[in-house]
C-alpha cells in the first residue's frame, strides 16, 4: 500500500527511488571483532617492550660463516657475468693507493724536481713503507740478509758486495793512464730518462739509483743487464730542511743513530746489486760528524763503497771512509751545474784536463737528454786523447793504490 502511494505521489515519467538498506553486524560479531583488536594490539606491544631487537622487525637473512681450510683457494664474492673474481677484489686496495709526489730542490742550482712515489712507499708512515719483496736476478744469495723491510746486502764467505757487483774493466791498463769516471745519478724516479741513460751510455758510466720510484727493481735490473755497475743513493738532510726535502725516510741530524740506521736498512732493500752507496743531497748531515759515523761505518760492515758527490766542502765522508778502510771517491766535478751544451763541453774539459794532470778524475750529472747527449759524444773521443773510461769502482781502486 506505502509502495502503491509513493509511485502514484511521483511526478510523471519518473520511478520513485526505493530506500536504501543497511547491513548492520549482529551485536555478538562486533563483541568478538572487538575482542581480537585488542589481542593483536596486546602482542604488537609485547613484542616492541620485551624483544631486544634493534631491527625493529625489518626482513633479515641469516648466512652461515666456514672458516677455509688451509689449502683452500678463496672462493669468489659473487657468481653471474658481472662478479668480481676474490683475487681481482682483493688487490683492488693495494692499486688504488695513491701516489705522492715530492718535489725536490737542488741546494747548489735551485733546480726543482717533481718525484712520483710509487703506492707501496706514499700513503704509508715511515715505519711501514715496505721495499719491493722480489730479489733480482743475478744476485748471490749469499750477500744478502733479511730484515722487516727486506733484503739488505752483507759480507759472507769474504765476499762483499763491492767486488762482486763491481763492473768489469782492465784494471791492469787503468793502471797506467789516466782515467776518469763518470757517475749519472737521480735515476729511478722517471723511466724514460732511466732508459735513455742505460742504453745511450756505454757499460762504463756507472748509473746511480735514488731508492724512490714506482719499480726500481725492474730498472737496476736492466741497467745491470746492460753490464752498468750502479749505486743506491741515499737522501740525506740539506741545510734548508724541509724546504728543501730529499724524500721520505731521509736520514736526519735530529734522529738518534739507531733511527737513521733503520732508515738505512729501508733505502738498501729497495734493491740489489748495487758496489756502493752515494749521498742524495745532505749538505747538513755530511758535515756533521755525529750521525754521519754510524751510518759510514755500517756501510763499510755491509761491505759497500761511498761516493762523495763533492757538493759540500765540509763532508767528512772521506776522512770516515779511509777510518774504516773503506772504497771511497769523491766527485771533482758537477758535470751539468749548468745544463747547456757549451757549459757541459767546458767541464767534460776539464775533467779531462784533471785526470792527465793526477791520473784520476771524476765526475756526476743527471740524467738530462742534454748531459746525455753530451757526455755520449764526449767518450767517443776519450780514446784518442790518451785517457781511459772507467767505472766508479775501479777508480776508487786506483786511488786506493796510489
Amino acid at each position: 500500500m506505502t509502495e502503491t502511494a509513493d509511485e502514484l505521489s511521483t511526478p510523471l515519467g519518473q520511478k520513485a527511488e526505493r530506500p536504501k538498506r543497511r547491513f548492520r553486524l549482529p551485536f555478538s560479531a562486533m563483541q568478538a571483532l572487538a575482542v581480537l583488536l585488542g589481542l593483536f594490539l596486546v602482542a604488537f606491544l609485547s613484542i616492541a617492550l620485551f624483544t631486544d631487537n634493534p631491527l625493529g622487525g625489518e626482513p633479515v637473512a641469516q648466512i652461515a660463516l666456514r672458516k677455509p681450510a688451509a689449502d683452500e683457494k678463496p672462493a669468489a664474492a659473487a657468481s653471474g657475468p658481472h662478479a668480481e673474481p676474490a683475487a681481482k677484489a682483493e688487490s683492488r686496495p693495494a692499486a688504488a693507493a695513491e701516489n705522492k709526489t715530492v718535489t725536490i730542490i737542488d741546494g747548489s742550482s735551485g733546480k726543482r724536481q717533481d718525484v712520483v712515489i710509487g703506492g707501496d712507499a706514499a700513503g704509508k708512515t715511515d715505519t711501514e713503507a715496505v721495499a719491493p719483496a722480489a730479489v733480482m736476478a743475478g744476485i748471490d744469495p749469499r750477500l744478502l740478509e733479511k730484515t722487516r723491510y727486506g733484503m739488505i746486502p752483507v759480507v759472507a764467505d769474504g765476499l762483499k758486495p763491492f767486488t762482486v757487483y763491481a763492473a768489469e774493466a782492465d784494471r791492469a791498463k787503468a793502471a797506467k793512464m789516466p782515467v776518469v769516471a763518470i757517475v749519472v745519478g737521480g735515476l729511478g724516479v722517471g723511466a724514460a730518462k732511466t732508459v735513455d741513460a742505460i742504453m745511450k751510455l756505454p757499460p762504463a758510466v756507472t748509473l746511480a739509483f735514488t731508492p724512490y720510484g714506482a719499480d726500481p727493481t725492474k730498472l737496476a735490473e736492466r741497467a745491470r743487464a746492460q753490464r752498468h755497475e750502479i749505486l743506491l743513493q741515499i737522501p740525506m738532510e740539506p741545510f734548508d730542511y724541509p724546504d728543501n726535502d730529499p724524500g721520505p725516510q731521509t736520514l736526519l741530524t735530529s734522529l738518534p743513530p739507531e733511527q737513521n740506521i733503520d732508515r738505512l736498512y729501508w733505502h738498501l732493500s729497495r734493491f740489489q746489486g748495487y758496489a756502493g752507496i752515494a749521498n742524495f743531497m745532505g749538505a747538513r748531515f755530511l758535515a756533521t760528524d755525529a750521525v754521519m759515523q754510524p751510518i759510514m761505518r755500517e756501510a763499510a760492515k755491509r761491505g759497500l763503497g761511498y761516493l762523495d758527490d763533492g757538493s759540500t766542502p765540509r763532508s767528512v765522508a772521506s776522512s770516515l771512509a779511509a777510518g774504516q778502510a773503506m772504497p771511497f771517491a769523491k766527485a771533482d766535478f758537477a758535470i751539468d751545474a749548468v745544463p747547456t751544451s757549451a757549459e757541459i763541453d767546458r767541464t767534460l774539459i776539464k775533467l779531462e784536463t784533471l785526470a792527465k794532470e793526477r791520473g784520476l778524475a771524476v765526475g756526476v750529472a743527471s740524467a738530462l737528454p742534454i748531459s746525455i747527449e753530451r757526455i755520449a759524444a764526449w767518450i767517443k773521443t776519450l780514446d784518442s786523447r790518451g785517457i781511459m773510461l772507467v767505472p766508479l769502482t775501479t777508480a776508487m781502486l786506483k786511488s786506493k793504490s796510489g
